[in-house]
Formats: structure tokens, sequence, C-alpha cells
């Protein structure tokens, strides 16, 4: 890590430079794909170009001088193979000369092939190869151009910077955090709903959304995603709430309420204080009192809201006194002291 601009609470626009990373390697090589984007282009020049004329010229006078040496050897062939006839000279000493004029007309082909080459020019498949090369250096250049562009960390979007995760000097590896930064532009609020809910909310569902604290901070808006699972422990389930432009003052970790108007269908509904309720075994109880005893209820949780329920049951009616608090503990005609009524849903 070479430099990091920004520190905590700093705020960022779109664009600017929070770090830069050592950008030695990269210069490097970008340096190296730059120099072979300039030897391709420059093959390909040549190819495009053709045989210049002084390399014409010199495959030329190298056939000539090929072709005058060939026709030396022969000549020495042919002394050489009337002396070998008159006895003047060994069998070894023809078999060598012949060897040699043998070379020189092999050299001689050589030579007028690389000149019929040079005269027709490089093909149309020796060009588009060239071409092929010229764009993969370019593609190597815009590589290692990007490389150093990622040397600069820059915001990607407006926010503020909540923690920073590396200092100058530091080595950082890929996918080592250096800067956390929070949008000041959109926020995601996740709720939890109760599971008896999962069925009928969805998105688009309107929420009222009030944080505790920010009393003077309310927004009605809408569900935008329902997490399609619940917690094992909670059995709640989470729906998304995204904000764009939220207050400034609305930080992410704040707790948010949300309050959602849901219709229910089952008559003779109640709402009572979740502690009211007793579980025993797969019932619902609830204990009305009558007599300053208690009348033990069986009920139908209907909507579980939080700190309150919403209950059910066709004896109850407005106005019956219930047990609010110790009900794990009570029995049928247990004696109680009144301390809360019940309110018609």
């Amino acid at each position: 890590m070479q430099q990091v601009l920004v520190r905590e609470g700093d705020r960022v626009t779109p664009g600017m430079t929070m770090a830069v990373l050592d950008d030695a390697d990269s210069k490097l090589a970008l340096a190296e794909a730059r120099a072979r984007l300039a030897q391709e282009k420059g093959n390909l020049a040549r190819l495009q170009v053709g045989t210049r004329p002084e390399i014409l010229t010199q495959r030329r006078a190298e056939l000539a001088a090929a072709e005058a040496r060939e026709a030396e050897a022969q000549d020495n062939l042919g002394r050489t193979a009337s002396l070998t006839e008159e006895g003047a000279l060994s069998e070894r000493t023809l078999v060598e000369v012949r060897s040699e004029a043998n070379a020189a007309t092999s050299e001689k082909f050589r030579v007028k092939a690389l000149l019929a080459e040079a005269e027709a020019g490089p093909t149309r498949e020796e060009i588009d190869a060239q071409k092929g090369l010229v764009a993969a250096a370019h593609a190597a250049v815009r590589q290692a151009e990007l490389g150093m562009r990622r040397t600069r960390i820059q915001a990607a979007f407006p926010g503020v910077v909540e923690s920073r995760d590396a200092d100058p000097g530091d080595y950082v590896e890929v996918d080592d955090p250096i800067l956390t930064l929070v949008s000041d532009r959109s926020l995601d609020i996740f709720l939890e709903i109760p599971e008896s809910l999962s069925g009928q909310v969805a998105p688009g569902k309107t929420v009222n959304l009030t944080a505790r604290a920010l009393p003077d901070w309310k927004q009605q808006t809408s569900i935008t995603a329902v997490v399609p699972s619940t917690d094992t422990t909670s059995r709640r389930q989470l729906v998304r709430v995204s904000l764009n432009n939220p207050p400034q003052r609305l930080l992410p970790g704040m707790a948010i309420q949300a309050y959602l108007s849901m219709p229910v269908e089952n008559a003779n509904t109640f709402v009572v204080p979740r502690d009211a309720l007793t579980r025993r075994g797969s019932d619902w109880l609830l204990f009305t009192i009558r007599d300053n005893a208690a009348q033990q209820v069986n009920v139908e949780m209907v909507v579980d809201l939080g700190e309150e329920v919403i209950i059910a049951n066709p004896e109850l009616q407005e106005g019956r006194e219930i047990v609010v608090n110790g009900g794990d503990g009570l029995t049928d005609n247990a004696a109680v002291k009144v301390v809360n009524s019940l309110t018609d849903r």
C-alpha cells in the first residue's frame, strides 16, 4: 500500500481517489506491452509494403554469384572426370569434386527460391496472421493500462468512509479490504416479520418506518424483496426495504421499526400482550378473570406482532379481564389480581 488518502468519517464523491497501490510492477508490464505492440506493428508494415527494391537487388546478385560458382564447379568436374579416365587422378578425387559440384547446384536452387519469394512478396495468409499478432498486442496494452488504473482505488458512488482497514506500507493481496464505504444514496433495511405472516407479505406492500434514534423521522415506502427462508431460532422471516436518498442521520446498524397493515379475516379477534399467552404442549392458553379467579381459555394465535399478538376465540368478549403476567404457573380457579382488560380488535 503506497497511500491512503481518506480517514473514517470522510465524505467521498464518485471518481475520487481514496487510496493508491504500489504501481512499479504495473508500470513495467505496461512498458513491455507497448514495446511488443510497436514491434508487431513494424512487422505488419513491412509485410504490407512488400519486399524492398534493395532486397530484390541483393537476392539477384546472390543468384548470379551462385550460378557462377555452379558453372565453375561443373567445369572442374568435367576436367577431373577426364583426368580420372586417363588415370591421372584417383576415383576418390572425382567423388570429392562431384560432391562440390552438387553442393554448388543446391546452393543455386536455394538462392533462386529466395529470389522468387522476394519477388512474389508476402501472402495474404501471412499478412492476416500478423494482423492477429497486432490485435493481441493491442489487447495486452489495454490489459496493462487497466492494471495501472486499478492501482488507484476510486469511489464508485457517493458515501462516507466507515472504516480504514489498511495503512501506507501494508502488504495487501487480492480481496484484502482497504476501506469500507457506506453509500448515502441508498440504504437497505432488513425487517423481521412473524412466520404467521409469511404467506401474506409480498414485494410492493406498503410499510411505515420509524427510528428510535430519529424521533422526528417517519417514512412510508414499500417492501422491495422477501427473503424465502425463516430464522430457525426466532421463527421470523426477513424482508428487505430499499431506501433511496435516506436522511443523513439514518446510519447503518440503527434499529428501525416498521408498521405493516394486514387484514385479519378471522372474526372474534383481539389484541393482547404476548406475555398474556401460555404455551402448553401444542395449545395456546389465555386466563380470563371471573370473581377474582383465573379461568383457562384455549385460543388460536392469528398473528404474532412481537410484543403483542392477535388471538381468536368465539367465547371471548370485549371487556373480559385477563391475566397479563404469571400465567405460566396458573391453573383453573387460581386466585388472581385484576391488572388489565381485553380490547376488541
